[in-house]
């Protein structure tokens, strides 16, 4: 069983809701990305917790060397991760799912942090090579070329570009 992932921006999180999940939380709606005309990506089974957040670190470390070299400092900041945004109930006790539940559905919600979505929009150009070279080799991924994984990344730091000049925050659409 694999686990697919869209990536894309909102205003916040009851915004991203309606896209992502469906009106009000209605995940029966039927809703895509695509219709809701929403700035989104189809990342396979790029899952937020494991394999982006491994993206950014990379970044953040490409980022960090530049500084280092240009004389500046680099914040990297306490560990951060990927917030639930739907489900927006309490996972059931025991972790047995009800039928019907929200739970049941497959479907996750998560708001990245800002501070990954301003690592991958201020990857430097030149970077980009050798970051997509450490992430497409690590043990999670399987792409077919190298120059898959630097596409990847290409459009990861292009989405968080987009969300970054937009004001706006990413989140992650994951089903199971």
């Amino acid at each position: 069983m694999g686990v697919l992932c869209d990536y894309f921006h909102a205003a916040d999180g009851a915004t991203a809701v309606e896209p992502a999940i469906g009106p009000g939380g209605d995940w029966l709606s039927g809703t895509s990305l695509e219709d809701a005309g929403a700035d989104w990506i189809d990342a396979k089974g790029i899952d937020p917790d494991v394999v982006l957040a491994q993206l950014v670190g990379f970044a953040e470390g490409a980022s960090a060397a530049r500084a280092t070299v240009e004389g500046s400092s680099v914040d990297g900041g306490p560990a951060d991760g990927p917030e639930l945004v739907w489900p927006d109930v309490p996972y059931p006790p025991g972790g047995s799912d009800e039928p019907g539940s929200a739970w049941d559905t497959g479907l996750i919600l998560q708001q990245l942090p800002d501070r990954w979505r301003d690592v991958l929009a201020a990857l430097p150009e030149d970077a980009l090579p050798g970051v997509a070279a450490r992430w497409g080799g690590i043990e999670e991924l399987h792409f077919a070329d190298p120059r898959d994984a630097e596409d990847a990344v290409v459009t990861f730091v292009r989405l968080a570009g987009r969300a970054r000049a937009a004001g706006a925050h990413l989140y992650c659409r994951c089903c199971v």
